[in-house]
């Protein structure tokens, strides 16, 4: 038999075998990663905020290319990179790799990469201190769990949450967003709240305070009468209160409050936290 004779024989044993191998490589290959809804993650089971949810939740926060945004349990990142495409920086911190990685993939074909970034690690043990914005999708005990790093950010930080509220805490506001978002289409935004509980000194008398998050009560006391405070609030760094008619609308500053009177004898109005 020739040399031909032997290779034409040997063609049909040869591309079986190389096709072998290349059906066994595609097998051996690692299938890209797609997540699933409902599945398993550290602390929650992973759903996606509706896109639509999103937006509202970034509206509610009035984002602006100035905030940094942070999600904790970021998924596949969507909030970052939603928040990215409006030109805010920010950072998802997720446990899952695979997840991280999806997200990382995510902001490059997008092109916010430079805006939107991704960690692997425990939602829990996050510094998120310079955030300016929270947007979460997370479930009540998770959320009481993170309520102290919640109340310790700078007043005025703005936290936004699909669906569940934080526990004993009321929103400032809450809105459903309009379009495909399922079961999913309540928006809540919470405003941190400046520290004032304790006793005031003003020029007139003293003003004690009760705090519940940014519901206030308390009594302003002079001349030896007590007087009931009345609509008192806080909103960031703001706050209100009325005393016998004259409503007083200022701002804390650590541990001084200005700001200017309402009603009555209108003008300004200042006052030093007693130690």
């Amino acid at each position: 038999m020739t040399h031909l004779h032997r290779t034409v024989r040997l063609l049909p044993v040869l591309c079986f075998a190389a096709a072998a191998a290349i059906a066994s490589a595609a097998e051996e290959a690692p299938k890209p990663f797609v997540p699933v809804e409902g599945q398993a993650g550290k602390d929650v089971v992973w759903v996606p905020t509706p896109h639509v949810l999103i937006e509202k939740m970034l509206d509610l926060a009035m984002l602006t290319e100035q905030d940094f945004v942070m999600d904790l349990g970021s998924g596949d990142g969507r909030a970052i990179i939603a928040a990215a495409r409006r030109g805010a920086r920010g950072i998802g911190v997720e446990y899952n790799p695979a997840m991280v990685e999806l997200a990382r993939r995510t902001a490059e074909k997008e092109g916010v990469a430079d805006k939107a970034q991704f960690v692997q690690g425990d939602m829990y043990e996050a510094d998120i201190s310079k955030a300016t914005v929270l947007a979460l999708f997370l479930l009540p005990e998770n959320l009481e769990r993170l309520k102290p790093k919640f109340l310790a950010l700078p007043p005025g930080s703005r936290i936004v949450l699909n669906g569940f509220d934080i526990p004993e805490w009321t929103a400032d506001k809450t809105e459903r967003a309009e379009g495909d978002c399922g079961a999913w289409c309540t928006a809540h935004l919470y405003v941190v709240p400046a520290k004032v509980g304790g006793t005031w000194k003003f020029p007139s008398g003293e003003l004690t305070l009760q705090q519940k998050y940014q519901t206030l009560s308390g009594t302003f006391s002079a001349n030896g009468k007590h007087t009931p405070i009345k609509d008192a609030r806080m909103k960031g760094d703001r706050i209100f209160f009325t005393v016998s008619g004259v409503t007083y609308v200022g701002r804390v500053n650590g541990n001084a409050m200005t700001g200017r009177t309402k009603g009555g004898a209108a003008g300004m109005w200042h006052a030093a936290r007693a130690f």
